[in-house]
């Protein structure tokens, strides 16, 4: 949105219930205190994919880079709580954090939202660590082709790791899937009270 639009107010007059995004202040309170709500989507879709291939969480390092209201933060509310997944150590940082690889060598489970391609590279991840790459960027050579980019070394840190998300292909279609899954679940609460 410009700037002079004040994003926190428009979104807070969402119903709640319609807001499929889960970013109203009413879902971020449920998620804290865990009840049922709407959960952003790209968390969701991360939640789901742990749940898919089983991955252990329960007193595992969670390092999540990025701070987002989007992802990074929902995402380490849900890696801490006391559920599956989740019941992780979680360290919560950014772009910013100095020294990030004293950090991201003691993830069990790695999480890099910050959309700085190659930012994770293989000597700073421990191995057989799981990464998720959630990170996008755009770039263009010399020849204006456009290539997709995440925040992962993928070629090289995917030989050190137990499992690891592509960019694109990994993280982007959980969130579509989630997203959808938000909107027919508000749809059958609004429709079916």
């Amino acid at each position: 949105m410009p700037h002079e639009i004040n994003a926190k107010e428009i979104i807070n007059n969402i119903n709640p219930e319609k807001d499929v995004d889960g970013l109203h202040f009413f879902n971020y309170g449920k998620i804290l205190n865990e009840y049922p709500a709407h959960i952003p989507a790209t968390p969701l879709g991360i939640m789901e994919l742990i749940k898919e291939y089983k991955i252990k969480t329960k007193g595992k390092n969670c390092v999540i880079i990025g701070k987002s209201k989007i992802v990074g933060l929902p995402l380490s509310i849900l890696m801490s709580r006391n559920d599956y997944p989740g019941n992780s150590t979680v360290t919560l940082c950014d772009k910013l954090t100095k020294n990030i690889s004293y950090f991201t060598k003691k993830a069990d489970i790695l999480i890099s939202a910050t959309g700085i391609p190659g930012l994770i590279t293989e000597k700073m991840i421990k191995n057989e660590s799981t990464i998720i790459d959630v990170g996008i960027k755009l770039i263009e050579d010399k020849k204006k082709k456009i290539t997709i980019r995440g925040d992962v070394d993928f070629q090289n840190v995917k030989k050190k790791c137990k499992y690891i998300t592509p960019v694109p292909g990994g993280v982007g279609p959980m969130t579509i899937a989630s997203i959808l899954k938000n909107t027919l679940i508000s749809f059958k609460k609004i429709v079916y009270k």
